[in-house]
């Protein structure tokens, strides 16, 4: 990257858990908008990106646009986040006028990363 340019991407790295138990690693990348806060995902161009500032450590919030849904994330390093940030996500989300909340079980420890 040139000297005083500003980044035009953002790349994140995660080891998740698929339904049979197994880790595996993923990969996004999220170009940057130009002068607006939107992210779009490599790979998928129907969707849009929009990450929510959080108190929360080891935590992100955001929401994904698509073709017919929308849906709001909260991550974090941890299985089992404090309750002030499962309250602060369940705030920004009803305010933004989401109705549903799932809570997904966790019923094994989070994957290691991998170094990769």
């Amino acid at each position: 990257m040139a000297v005083g340019s500003e980044p035009t991407q953002l790349q994140l790295h995660a080891t998740i858990r698929t339904k049979n138990g197994s880790c595996v690693p993923r990969e996004w990348i999220y170009h940057l908008t130009e002068g607006g806060t939107d992210l779009r995902t490599e790979g998928r161009p129907d969707m849009k990106t929009k990450l929510f500032s959080s108190s929360c450590p080891g935590g992100i919030m955001l929401k994904e646009t698509g073709q017919g849904y929308q849906r709001f994330l909260l991550y974090n390093r941890v299985p089992h986040p404090p309750e002030k940030c499962m309250e602060e996500f369940q705030s920004l989300t009803s305010c933004l006028d989401s109705k549903a909340f799932l809570l997904t079980p966790r019923k094994q420890e989070a994957c290691k990363q991998s170094n990769n």
